[in-house]
């Protein structure tokens, strides 16, 4: 689902025979038979001998709540804050998080409805992962996947839904106009109802470029069994670091359809696209824009685009295999408390002065508490002991001569690297002044809220972010050898 391009496609899973006892009731069991093919949310992940798990959402919880706001952040309207307007797609649809487009269905699906109102304007939903560091480790082999039912409609009834599960490199946060040389993996998409699922890799320059932008490097293939459209299917990525050259691969149903080395992009592409802090997880169904409107022809939707066809998810998770456990850029410094906030999304020893990371506009919305378009910062692979303290920053922030902003931070603490945050700690904003100048944000202000409790660290991480809670402009965060946080370990 590039952010300004063209991309792609949907779902499956076991067919079950329905034996007509007589040729009068056929009909109804091919219906039954459609219905039996989708089959129920199969519950936990499922196990993956041979992998590690690092990350998953399942989506058990009651019917028509959102989903855990401590795994995922909401988008909202037609564009990221000072970003390309319509995503940078073309597309129509208005993002929204109420219950009606973005909700769990109960049964242990996500359910994502684009609707469509009297006047002809549609909304829809679009979710993605709080955690910005998902990336092969040195050596190893990451793997994100997902079981999904595309929404089932089909024909000129589908004219514009574009449903998608993909992944956007970390730096894309905050800055909104570095695509595509940040990277983008399209797990699955698909349009208009067509019986197949593309999977594409965009990366270097747009327009043109190694990866051909706006169209990406793309493969697309029907999907195994029951169509994409009537079932679930598994779709997978894989981000092989373990071979030479590196390797990306598409796979559905376990089945594999697509891969791209380093060498077909090339060694500035590929490292533009890798050597960064790792990659955030997405979920949209949109409605319209560039890829729909090129397989139709034309402009969609149309006005036999039917409404009300949810796509559902039934889990998400990340696993690893092989390799290092700390990727290159998140090794904590050796024996020091003190993690320096780095370009890329690091946490580690003191970088190069003059670093800064840009932090978006709240839009005059109140984002106080939860983190919105927020700068992420990992450190990983960290063994230590509980020194029984508190959580200490300093962070370089200057708003301008913006008037009312304030940024906050946010700092959890997973004592296992299993994926969970056993303590997470939100401070109070801070109100920068409209002065030109960097201005010093500590723990001084106190926390806003507070879960968890903190123990001894067995190859564990700490994640830093900060956004802007209040205010309508933009503000700088001082990284390399500025801002930094001291945790309460020795």
């Amino acid at each position: 689902m590039s952010t300004s391009s063209v991309t792609q496609p949907p779902p499956s899973r076991r067919r079950r025979a329905v034996l007509a006892a007589c040729s009068v009731f056929t009909l109804a069991l091919a219906v039954l038979a459609a219905v039996l093919t989708a089959g129920p949310a199969r519950g936990d992940v499922p196990p993956a001998p041979g992998w590690n798990l690092q990350w998953s959402d399942d989506f058990n919880g009651p019917d028509r709540t959102l989903p855990s706001s401590t795994n995922w952040q909401i988008d909202t309207g037609h564009s990221y804050p000072g970003g390309p307007a319509n995503w940078g797609t073309g597309e129509i649809q208005n993002y929204t998080r109420s219950l009606d487009n973005l909700s769990l269905d109960g049964g242990g699906n996500l359910r994502i409805t684009p609707l469509r109102d009297g006047a002809g304007n549609w909304t829809s939903a679009r979710i993605e992962t709080h955690r910005a560091d998902f990336k092969a480790p040195a050596g190893g082999v990451l793997r994100i996947e997902s079981r999904i039912q595309m929404p089932n409609v089909t024909g000129n009834a589908a004219l514009g839904y574009w449903p998608a599960f993909w992944a956007l490199g970390s730096p894309y946060r905050g800055n909104y106009w570095n695509w595509p040389g940040i990277g983008e993996f399209d797990v699955m998409e698909n349009v208009n109802g067509i019986n197949s699922v593309w999977g594409v890799l965009h990366c270097g320059v747009n327009p043109g470029g190694p990866c051909n932008e706006t169209t990406g490097i793309g493969a697309n293939r029907a999907c195994p069994g029951s169509s994409c459209q009537s079932a679930f299917h598994t779709y997978r990525f894989e981000w092989d670091r373990s071979t030479t050259p590196n390797e990306l691969r598409w796979y559905v149903d376990g089945q594999q359809f697509h891969s791209v080395n380093e060498n077909r992009v090339g060694a500035d592409a590929w490292n533009n696209m890798t050597q960064h802090a790792g990659y955030f997880i997405l979920l949209n169904v949109a409605i319209g824009g560039a890829f729909p409107d090129a397989l139709a022809g034309s402009k969609t939707p149309t006005s036999a685009t039917v409404p009300g066809r949810p796509m559902l998810v039934d889990y998400v998770a990340v696993w690893s295999r092989g390799g290092s456990t700390t990727p290159p850029g998140s090794e904590p410094p050796s024996g020091s408390p003190t993690l320096h906030l780095r370009s890329g999304g690091a946490l580690g020893d003191a970088a190069s002065s003059g670093d800064t990371a840009t932090l978006a506009s709240a839009g005059g919305t109140n984002h106080d508490g939860t983190p919105h378009q927020q700068q992420t910062f990992v450190s990983s692979g960290i063994t230590r002991k509980y020194s029984g303290g508190s959580t200490q920053f300093d962070l370089f922030v200057d708003a301008g001569s913006t008037v009312a902003n304030g940024q906050q931070v946010r700092v959890s603490y997973d004592l296992t690297g299993d994926g969970s945050w056993d303590r997470t700690e939100t401070y109070h904003y801070f109100a920068t002044d409209p002065v030109a100048g960097y201005e010093h944000y500590t723990q001084s202000l106190g926390l806003k809220s507070a879960s968890g409790s903190l123990g001894d660290m067995v190859n564990g991480k700490v994640r830093v972010e900060v956004w802007n809670a209040i205010g309508n402009g933009v503000s700088t965060l001082g990284t390399g050898d500025t801002s930094f946080v001291k945790i309460p370990f020795s």
